[in-house]
């Protein structure tokens, strides 16, 4: 794990406060980054050997006891080529205001986040500037109503 302390150390130096937050659990770990600069933030990465996204998470973080009014978006970024990061998955993750989720897309770092912020994008309307090809994956052009993961979503039907 030396080798990603080092990594998160620089990362640290070279962005200061506008990195929010490391959590560090074996061999998963998070850095949260100011939306201003998580283009940066991904290009330092995969510069320092995170050459791929195995997948883009997004959590509406709204909720009853601790209402943060955000959408995460969380990118698992991972390593093919170096031996030192093999197996470690560092998740890269930005808060976005709620009412206006955008950020711009990584796709311009990590062409293997494509499909997954079509769906961050579909399942809890996350924009994402400077997509190559943002539009529906999941769910039918028809589709109206709010993204279906978002917490305050229901279900025709239920109340």
């Amino acid at each position: 794990m030396s080798k990603v302390q080092s990594i998160i150390d620089e990362m640290r130096k070279l962005f200061g406060d506008r990195v929010k937050s490391v959590i560090v659990d074996r061999k998963i770990l998070k850095v949260e980054v100011d939306r201003s600069i998580v283009v940066e933030a991904a290009r330092f990465l995969k510069e320092k050997g995170f050459d791929h996204v195995k997948g883009v998470t997004g959590v509406d973080l709204i909720a009853l006891t601790k209402p943060e009014n955000a959408i995460e978006v969380i990118y698992h970024a991972g390593s093919y080529a170096d031996e030192g990061l093999k197996g470690t998955v560092l998740s890269l993750s930005v808060k976005l205001p709620r009412d206006e989720p955008e950020m711009p897309s990584l796709t311009q770092v990590w062409r293997s986040a494509e499909y997954h912020e079509r769906e961050t994008f579909e399942m809890l309307g996350v924009r994402f500037a400077g997509h190559p090809d943002l539009r529906r994956l999941l769910l039918p052009e028809w589709y109206s109503d709010i993204p279906p993961l978002r917490k305050d979503f229901k279900p025709a039907g239920r109340v």
